[in-house]
């Protein structure tokens, strides 16, 4: 019984020691299932959520946003452990991953809704952006438009959203009817996202084969 006790009190400790190295990064990249099927990926992020952000409307829908007038962008908060990867690491990635010298959109999706953004949460989160935005107009060789914002309420999506690359229920596409996960990727290859940041980026696109 003292055992069972001391075991669950020290996973319980432990538990408690994640749940306060974790911290979160607040990006838009366009459309938001690339970016949680991106950075979900990544070693030591535990979660992404998609969702709304930036805007002047209160627990916006897709349709509201995407259909604009809202301010909000279509945004992913990217939940971390530092002590496997950094907020400098989850940026460079960021970066790498859109099309930052893009004012209008990414790639087939236009619109305000679908811009790049960084929101910052605080100072140091700040001039971590501001270090990574100027590291990635060197590396780039061209002007970075995405800005550097400060954060205000993060809404998460509609569920129906979240995970979406991953799902598995049908959904009719102009594809026809596809399984949610096969869809994603149809969309995916469809938009060019893929082959415009390797077009960009090349071998330094964190996600993307080459």
């Amino acid at each position: 019984m003292f055992k069972t006790t001391l075991f669950a009190a020290l996973f319980a400790v432990v538990g408690l020691a994640e749940t306060a190295r974790a911290e979160t990064a607040i990006v838009a990249g366009g459309c938001f299932w690339c970016v949680e099927s991106d950075f979900e990926r990544v070693p030591g992020v535990r979660e992404v959520t998609s969702g709304y952000t930036g805007g002047n409307v209160s627990n916006p829908t897709y349709k509201q946003v995407t259909g604009g007038g809202t301010g909000h962008y279509e945004a992913a908060l990217i939940d971390f452990n530092p002590s496997r990867v950094s907020y400098a690491q989850i940026l460079h990635m960021f970066f790498r991953s859109v099309d930052p010298t893009d004012a209008g959109g990414q790639f087939c999706d236009r619109g305000n809704s679908y811009r790049t953004a960084i929101f910052v949460q605080n100072a140091e989160q700040r001039r971590v952006a501001e270090a990574a935005k100027a590291q990635a107009q060197r590396d780039l060789g061209r002007n970075i438009v995405t800005p550097i914002l400060d954060a205000g309420r993060f809404w998460p999506a509609e569920a129906y959203h979240q995970d979406y690359y991953k799902g598995s229920r049908i959904v009719v596409t102009r594809f026809g009817p596809r399984r949610q996960s096969v869809a994603y990727n149809l969309y995916r290859d469809a938009c060019g996202r893929d082959q415009k940041v390797k077009q960009l980026w090349g071998s330094a696109a964190p996600f993307v084969s080459h």
